[in-house]
């Protein structure tokens, strides 16, 4: 779950009639499934609150085997911000790339 465009999306899973798993994104509207109400976020069950059945064809999430990444806040000009997010997805790793090669070409101290 996350925010994207300033609206929170989900990613679902629901029960196919076949008994298969299907994950279905919550970009597009779908009047199957409409956005969520309070009382719909108020009356939700966490994971643990699901049925035996449904809990084992969901995989547990495990811890990163080999974090790769350090997470940081870091400030950045508006206008760096606006011309890497414009360049589509990926844009964080293209900055990470953009700095990798910096520091390729400076002597660090």
């Amino acid at each position: 779950m996350g925010y994207l465009e300033g609206r929170l999306h989900a990613l679902v899973f629901v029960e196919h009639p076949t008994g298969i798993m299907k994950a279905r994104s919550n970009h597009e509207p779908d009047a199957d499934n409409p956005e969520w109400t309070a009382n719909d976020f108020a009356s939700a069950q966490p994971f643990i609150g699901l049925p035996e059945s449904l809990r084992a064809k969901l995989p547990p999430r495990g811890l990163q085997k080999a974090p790769v990444k350090e997470r940081i806040t870091m400030r950045l000009s508006k206008d760096v911000v606006a011309k890497f997010r414009a360049s589509g997805p990926g844009w964080q790793t293209r900055i990470d790339a953009a700095l990798k090669e910096w520091l390729e070409t400076h002597h660090q101290a």
